[in-house]
């Protein structure tokens, strides 16, 4: 069986067009004006939850004085000194402290900052912040958003794919869920990336999402047609790189042969706005949207989804677009 989110750790880190990378790269807060201390900092904020250097769940405490190594890079990047002021892994509320410095620090939102209607206030406007607050102490997906930093931005080199791909379904649930509030939107719920994992159900449920969603960005590809065999075979060989199996490359196979479905992907979202939001900036992040026949097909992604232009005008100044 394919392991989907193995697929979207591979598809994200590797590209699907050419400004797929730094897209999702400006959605964790990495774009112009980065100095490399971002991606340092997530670096090794993947490693003390335990998920940029392999797939496996991450350990209850950190390891190894990477939570040292995250603090020192939090004291540089805030100008101050961080001798005798780390706290041990593990300890009371220390993640949910640094998580809220790194938010702040970052620009983003933080609890509590939002109106009535839960738009985002004017000023807060931070992708890193926002990513951070709404994934509050979630350590599997902390994990993910290390390792995703690192394929990314440069911090942690090549990650394995399920890591990246547990990141990118983060990401983008956070970048959903803000997008929704900025537009004055309620979600069906609460997206499940967005939640420690807690069964075998709730592992189940978010492999649906990522197939969802990688189905989505195969479809986006062919907005100018189909997906010729050259591409398919270079995209095969990424995965071949990456180790994925031989089920998880037919199904990409399979799925790239297949003539394009529009109406499949609109209904894929089941009428939730936080899934039909997530699919809009997958699709984003698959093609570069510089043809007429591509900016054609998001435009009737955008409109089949329901979604308000507020939304997508959010989604894509995240990733950088506007």
């Amino acid at each position: 069986m394919a392991g989907f989110t193995d697929i979207l750790g591979s598809l994200i880190q590797q590209g699907m067009s050419q400004s797929g990378p730094s897209r999702a790269g400006n959605a964790l807060g990495g774009g112009e004006g980065d100095s490399g201390s971002l991606s340092d900092l997530l670096g090794s904020l993947g490693n003390m939850t335990g998920g940029s250097q392999s797939g496996n769940s991450p350990e209850p405490s950190g390891g190894g004085g990477s939570l040292s190594d995250l603090f020192g890079n939090l004291g540089k990047m805030a100008g101050g000194s961080t001798s005798g002021n780390t706290p041990e892994a593990g300890g009371g509320g220390s993640l949910g402290d640094l998580l809220g410095s790194l938010g702040k620090m970052a620009g983003g939102s933080q609890s509590g900052n939002s109106d009535p209607q839960g738009r985002q206030q004017s000023g807060s406007g931070g992708a890193l912040g926002d990513l951070l607050g709404n994934l509050g102490n979630n350590k599997a997906a902390l994990g993910g958003l290390g390792a995703l930093a690192g394929a990314l931005l440069g911090g942690g080199g090549k990650s394995v794919g399920g890591a990246v791909g547990g990141g990118a379904l983060a990401m983008l649930a956070s970048m959903a869920m803000s997008a929704l509030k900025n537009a004055g939107q309620s979600p069906s719920g609460p997206p499940q990336a967005l939640a420690e994992p807690q069964s075998r159900d709730d592992e189940l449920a978010l492999e649906n999402d990522a197939e969802i969603i990688v189905k989505a960005m195969i479809s986006a590809a062919k907005a100018d047609g189909k997906i010729d065999n050259a591409e398919i075979q270079k995209i095969i060989g990424k995965l071949d790189d990456d180790g994925l199996t031989q089920d998880e490359k037919d199904f990409f196979i399979t799925e790239a042969n297949k003539p394009l479905n529009l109406d499949g992907v609109i209904a894929s979202a089941g009428n939730k706005p936080e899934m039909a939001a997530q699919i809009y900036a997958a699709s984003l992040l698959a093609i570069d949207v510089n043809t007429a026949a591509e900016q054609r097909y998001m435009q009737q992604l955008s409109s089949g989804l329901g979604l308000h232009p507020q939304v997508v005008a959010h989604i894509e100044r995240t990733l950088g677009i506007a």
